[in-house]
């Protein structure tokens, strides 16, 4: 007989039980997403990996109060973000923000010709300069929600903010970044 792997609430409730195990499945199911969360506010690779570390370091002293029956993921990403946002505003090094694009191709994808890689490459630029001239609010908004593809649930409890209000600040700041990507 094949053991079934443990689903998510199964391993939060072994976590809060001390199961160490189960919280280590817990930081290798939702690292990556906490990675790119973390750099899409430092804008720093080495920041956004020790904010991650950190913030799943104090995820774990908190499991106590994780309320049962809740998603995992956004609790941990709200998180990731206070500790990213204390390292952004504490740091005075602000390196360039580099978003990861896309997934990376999968065996069997075409490979794109060179002129069409390179017309990508100059679309993903103007973007990624597009979001980092826009407020922080508003890069945050378009971010977790259409480069993270969190759901609105998600984005709100993962930034802390009402539902409502990530309705309409990602309806501003789609504005605002269209009015960006016309302006250059």
């Amino acid at each position: 007989m094949v053991d079934r792997p443990l689903e998510e609430p199964q391993l939060v409730a072994r976590a809060k039980r001390g199961d160490l195990d189960a919280y280590t499945r817990l930081v290798e199911m939702h690292q990556t997403i906490a990675f790119r969360t973390a750099f899409l506010v430092t804008g720093s690779a080495a920041e956004a990996e020790e904010a991650a570390q950190d913030a799943f370091l104090k995820a774990h002293r908190a499991l106590g109060r994780f309320r049962e029956g809740a998603p995992f993921r956004p609790w941990v990403l709200k998180i990731v973000v206070n500790e990213a946002r204390n390292r952004r505003v504490s740091s005075t090094r602000r390196e360039r923000l580099a978003l990861r694009w896309g997934e990376e191709r999968r065996l069997g994808d075409a490979v794109p010709s060179p002129e069409a890689a390179l017309l990508a490459l100059e679309r993903s630029s103007e973007l990624r300069a597009a979001i980092e001239r826009l407020a922080e609010r508003d890069r945050l908004a378009i971010c977790c929600r259409y480069l993270l593809e969190l759901s609105e649930a998600e984005t709100a409890t993962a930034l802390g903010w009402p539902r409502g209000t990530v309705k309409s600040r990602l309806s501003r700041a789609l504005v605002r970044l269209k009015s960006e990507l016309e302006a250059a």
